[in-house]
């Protein structure tokens, strides 16, 4: 059983910096040369040195180990450091984990990162070519044999069983892929700038896996991500304002599997990020009104719906409509459709700069912005939040 009640991690720890490689399909170098550009750029962000950081966190499925992207970095000693597992579904729980350190005093300066060759080297909607004997892995060894062996089949099956259930159609995923083309074309870091797309384009889009159709499906990129976080006190003294972490959360759901979780009693929402939710309204005291912009993991548009309606955005089955309707601004970088594909980074990233006030598809002065991690896996998330403790002026030239 999950908790029941606020944790006290909300407020103690802030995004002080993000930094970035260019998103591309043939970076031309390693990952570890791309994890350590990103962790620089954040840092330069971040008005901070290496010198400066203490903690270190990352993905169990990144190449790049914490020691080596500290020497390579110019990082001194390490006084904390950990990898979250779980593919996107680490993406939050990695600032959480740094939200952690910096909270309790075992860093003062954490930097999150994530770095692959995703599309030039290991492409992972490729689906499963080796692996070794795990636990986990006998639950895909139940699925394999029948053909479902890539993610886009896996979610397929609960794609399918959505439309089903509320009457739909592959067309009530269209407006999820629209809108994130629609702000990626205004987005000059996003693959598809400058190339937005219709419905009728997505309806013409050729099937993968039905009922996800090409354009339902995220990108593969090459590139790296980094965060900075620090305490918010820390935070106020550097460059940008800051963006407190005002409730983190981790979850899963019961009867979960990586990504086939077929034999639960219903495949039509996401129940590990039902969990995420109910944590972050309780330790954020906040409400779906009271969230100005939500960025969420999109490497299918299905999973999309079904975590607006998991959020209590509006009803099951009535998220394609909700998105139609453009009541909430969502995916304002892109998203891994429109954007890049770097297992949600990017999306901390876009949720720092609305908080900023320097996206290119800016929402207002947003006070709250929830981001979400990997859906149909273990997952996380977060609901940032604008400083009102005080801080240095904005800057016009913080994208990064």
């Amino acid at each position: 059983m999950s908790v029941h009640r606020p944790d006290t991690l909300g407020g103690r720890a802030a995004i002080a910096g993000i930094g970035a490689t260019e998103f591309s399909k043939d970076s031309g170098r390693s990952e570890l040369k791309l994890a350590v550009e990103a962790v620089r750029a954040a840092l330069d962000d971040a008005g901070l040195t290496p010198s400066d950081v203490d903690g270190l966190v990352t993905f169990t499925m990144d190449t790049n180990p914490e020691i080596t992207v500290a020497q390579a970095a110019g990082i001194g000693e390490l006084s904390f450091f950990s990898r979250v597992h779980y593919g996107g579904g680490a993406a939050c729980a990695t600032v959480q984990q740094a939200a952690l350190a910096v909270a309790t005093g075992l860093a003062e300066v954490v930097v999150c990162y994530r770095a692959f060759n995703e599309r030039s080297g290991r492409r992972f909607g490729s689906g499963v070519q080796q692996r070794e004997p795990t636990a986990e892995g006998a639950a895909l060894g139940w699925n394999l044999p029948f053909g479902l062996l890539t993610p886009a089949s896996w979610v397929a099956m609960a794609a399918q069983r959505y439309l089903h259930t509320y009457g739909l159609t592959p067309d009530a995923f269209g407006p999820v892929a629209v809108t994130d083309r629609r702000h990626a074309a205004r987005n000059p870091a996003a693959y598809f700038y400058r190339k937005p797309i219709t419905l009728a384009d997505h309806a013409a889009s050729r099937w993968i896996v039905e009922p996800l159709r090409l354009l339902d499906c995220c990108q593969e990129t090459d590139g790296a991500q980094a965060i900075v976080v620090t305490s918010p006190e820390r935070a106020r003294a550097l460059p940008h304002p800051p963006a407190l972490i005002r409730a983190a959360a981790q979850g899963a759901g019961r009867a979960q599997e990586q990504m086939t979780s077929f034999y639960r009693d219903d495949l039509t929402g996401l129940p590990e990020m039902n969990v995420v939710a109910r944590q972050l309204w309780r330790t954020a005291t906040l409400t779906p009104a009271e969230i100005d912009v939500a960025i969420l993991y999109d490497h299918f548009s299905p999973f999309v719906l079904m975590q607006l309606e998991e959020f209590g955005f509006c009803a099951p089955g009535e998220a394609s409509d909700f998105v139609a309707a453009d009541t909430l601004p969502l995916n304002t970088h892109g998203g891994q459709l429109g954007e890049a594909y770097l297992h949600g980074m990017n999306g901390i990233a876009e949720a720092v700069r609305q908080l900023r006030g320097t996206s290119v598809n800016q929402a207002g002065s947003p006070a709250h912005v929830l981001v979400t991690a990997g859906t149909g896996v273990p997952t996380s998330g977060l609901i940032l939040g604008a400083d009102c403790g005080g801080g240095a002026a904005r800057s016009s030239s913080d994208r990064t």
